[in-house]
């Protein structure tokens, strides 16, 4: 895997003040549920439906719409507060740098959404210093790839590279399963998103946002829904 600069031209997200995510250019918009493995800790995604949307549609954003996962403008009669609170500073620049013998762990820890992708087989800042053993490097990479709010970035130590695979642009509906709750939405593959004063955030390969309306790193998840339990009910209509 090199270093990969994705961006998609023709597909962003505007989002709404105090309102939805309005996402244009017919972005692919499907479920993705956490699977553990035997020893219950996050292993691997699972794909699950595929919505039928049009070049253009808005997803709710305040976690209280009827109709989810979009919105039905429940935002309108709830209060919803959506003030946009997160760093505009590029990730580089918010990053702590742990370094391993052949790896490079960089980590923005307040865009945590808590999908646990960095634990299994040993927690991610612990391997990074075995990253000398072939099995450890190739652990630390697999659990940074699985991370979906780019939280965590590796760089190859000798050649500088960042190790990032790339995504085809798409919209992943988070199901944590295992936690028995709803996650963030997994925006993938450099799709632009406009805050609602019109400047860009940062284009990544990997970010996750917040759906729940509870984030106080706003548009950005962290975490909140796995301590509130937000369920938006997709799974029983699986």
């Amino acid at each position: 895997m090199n270093k990969t600069k994705t961006h998609s031209k023709d597909k962003y997200i505007v989002i709404g003040k105090d309102g939805p995510y309005l996402v244009y250019g017919g972005v692919p918009l499907h479920i993705l549920e956490i699977v553990n493995n035997q020893e219950g800790m996050s292993w691997e995604w699972k794909e699950g439906k595929t919505f039928e949307n049009g070049n253009e549609y808005a997803l709710c954003r305040c976690g209280k719409s009827g109709n989810m996962p979009f919105c039905d403008s429940s935002h309108s009669s709830t209060g919803f507060d959506g003030e946009e609170t997160a760093s505009r500073a590029p990730y580089s620049r918010q990053a702590e740098h742990f370094d391993g013998p052949s790896l490079v762990l960089s980590d923005v820890q307040q865009l945590c959404a808590f999908a646990r992708f960095c634990d299994p087989g040993g927690k991610i800042w612990g391997l990074i210093e075995e990253t000398d053993n072939p099995e450890a490097r190739s652990l630390v990479i697999r659990e940074a790839m699985n991370c979906p709010a780019g939280r965590l970035v590796i760089h190859d130590k000798k050649t500088r590279q960042e190790i990032e695979r790339p995504l085809e642009p798409s919209i992943g509906i988070v199901e944590d399963t295992p936690l028995g709750c709803s996650g963030p939405l997994w925006v993938k593959g450099g799709i632009r998103i406009e805050s609602a004063d019109g400047k860009l955030y940062e284009t990544r390969n990997r970010v996750t946002l917040c759906r729940c309306g509870v984030s106080d790193n706003k548009p950005f998840c962290n975490g909140s829904h796995a301590s509130m339990k937000f369920n938006d009910g997709l799974m029983k209509r699986k």
